[in-house]
């Protein structure tokens, strides 16, 4: 759905310089999957000024290490921690993933060899926000709430939006308001989101390219059972193709209502991987 030609129409329309940066920060306690066992994220020094001086790993002379200052460092964390776009291989069903590509051929010990993040090109689009929250009348919906085809299409008309084919969909269900907040569980836990039913209409009825959202994991928590685990995940990535993008920052898109904009994003190049962290960019469009 997305061309040479479709990226530079909507270039075309960039109508000003102001930029919205959608990814949130990386720090120490931040929310994550923690939850299911994946790893938190972790940062720390490699290399210090007093460090270096001390160490002098490289065998220079020490007025060298000390008028230089060298400082370095390292990070760990779940692919799908922060800011992030999940791949095709995140999630399949009945065995498979989109295309058919099966674990037994297609996954080695160091990450699928297929539909990994290096495969996804940079995404340039139009960008839809949809202002859920505000639409229902609050600052954050609440917990567990299951955002309807209803809600959507009541979102668009308060907005005075519509939506077009090959638009990257972003949903605020004003979650993004306690992503900061010391307790990380506040942001984790009984997160709001879209139904299977809000999924299927935006990418059957109205072809929508790729859909994100201000939550953990786009979808309702309260659609996850054990029978039918994650199906807005597995009807988007395994049935139909459809990229994710998750944990966004959509609050100054919203205060400023902007509803319309360039999306611009791409994720790490990370091979094999199921997910990478990106830093999407809004820009508003004519």
């Amino acid at each position: 759905m997305m061309t040479e030609a479709s990226q530079l129409a909507i270039l075309k329309r960039i109508a000003s310089g102001k930029v919205y940066d959608l990814s949130v920060e990386y720090f120490i306690g931040m929310p994550s999957w923690y939850l299911l066992g994946d790893p938190r994220y972790q940062i720390w020094m490699t290399h210090t000024p007093q460090g270096t001086v001390v160490d002098n790993p490289v065998g220079v002379a020490k007025a060298v290490n000390e008028k230089v200052g060298y400082s370095g460092d390292a990070i760990s964390m779940y692919t799908h921690t922060g800011t992030h776009l999940d791949t095709l291989n995140h999630f399949g069903l009945h065995g498979k993933l989109w295309n058919g590509f099966t674990a037994q051929e297609h996954l080695g010990d160091r990450g699928w060899t297929k539909a990994g993040a290096e495969k996804v090109p940079p995404i340039v689009a139009r960008g839809v926000l949809m202002d859920v929250a505000a639409a229902k009348g609050g600052a954050i919906l609440p917990d567990s709430y299951g955002i309807t085809p209803q809600d959507l299409q009541d979102t668009l008309a308060k907005q005075g939006t519509t939506l077009q084919p090959g638009d990257v969909v972003l949903i605020r269900t004003g979650r993004m308001q306690v992503f900061y907040d010391k307790d990380a569980n506040k942001y984790l836990l009984n997160s709001p989101g879209i139904t299977l039913e809000a999924a299927k209409w935006l990418i059957d009825d109205r072809q929508a390219m790729a859909l994100g959202a201000d939550n953990i994991g786009l979808e309702a928590i309260s659609t996850l059972t054990q029978d039918n685990w994650v199906p807005v995940h597995t009807y988007l990535e395994a049935e139909r193709g459809v990229t994710i993008i998750e944990v966004l920052d959509l609050e100054a898109l919203a205060r400023d209502k902007v509803y319309e904009f360039v999306f611009i994003g791409a994720p790490l190049k990370l091979r094999g991987a199921t997910g990478a962290p990106m830093r999407p960019l809004a820009i508003p469009m004519r």
